[in-house]
């Protein structure tokens, strides 16, 4: 867990000090952003997981797949929210994973922009720059907030037709995406998290950040894997309206 927090860190911190310079961007072969801070939060991420575990294995976004002890597999996304960070938004950082066995647990996400760094593993709670981070105990969907991922991704997705139900009949939406918007439930700010059509890194710390916060996460579908690149994370109260209205049993 340690190493984790550290790790994020280290990869917020040096993005920062490329966005507060000014952002070089180009696109990838499958056209989203890649920039000079990508490479250097991840170089940063990597340096901090090697001097810890050099044993461990790693998948990171940008440079694909280190070997080492199968068994236990880091996953990394130096800069989640490259866009917004190209676009001189705030709400971007580094999103780091431990996995034993392809179960998360341990990971931290940052966002330095806004200065915080969750983290958590299993048994050890979610913690928000040392603060112990809990979701609400809101009971009634009609007085929650919904945050949302990509909103034409799922509206699109098989449980498109749930997702705007849910969007008809909460109090109020909040549509960010990225690691902010499940930060919004970590902090009780939001009762309900979705996000869909991503990668595994994307929502690997998110495995373990959610539980330990007293939260309930499974993929779009249900299953309690971070392969699909998809996510439904609730406080407890409200998770068996929100997996009913998405056709989750």
């Amino acid at each position: 867990m340690t190493v984790a927090r550290l790790a994020a860190e280290a990869g917020g911190h040096a993005a920062l000090e490329r966005y507060e310079r000014g952002v070089t961007r180009q696109r990838k072969e499958d056209g989203s952003f890649v920039t000079e801070a990508d490479l250097a939060a991840e170089q940063a991420i990597l340096k901090i997981i090697a001097q810890a575990f050099p044993e461990h294995s790693v998948l990171s976004e940008e440079s694909g797949v280190q070997q080492g002890d199968p068994a236990l597999r880091w996953i990394v996304d130096p800069l989640d929210g490259t866009h917004r960070f190209a676009r001189g938004l705030r709400f971007w950082g580094p999103l780091v994973a431990l996995l034993h066995k392809d179960v998360v647990v341990a990971g931290a996400m940052s966002m330095p922009v806004v200065n915080e760094t969750y983290w958590a593993a299993q048994g050890h709670g979610c913690w928000l720059n040392g603060e112990r981070c809990r979701v609400s105990d809101v009971q009634h969907w009609s007085e929650a907030n919904l945050s949302l991922g990509s909103l034409s991704r799922l509206v699109e997705s098989p449980a498109g037709k749930g997702v705007m139900s849910l969007v008809g009949s909460c109090d109020y939406t909040i549509s960010g995406g990225d690691l902010s918007g499940v930060a919004l439930l970590l902090k009780g700010e939001a009762e309900a998290w979705l996000e869909c059509g991503v990668k595994p890194w994307d929502v690997a710390p998110m495995a373990i950040l959610v539980p330990e916060a007293g939260g309930v996460i499974t993929d779009i579908a249900g299953a309690d894997t971070i392969e699909t690149g998809s996510a439904c994370a609730t406080n407890a109260a409200l998770s068996a309206h929100v997996r009913k209205t998405l056709g989750i049993a």
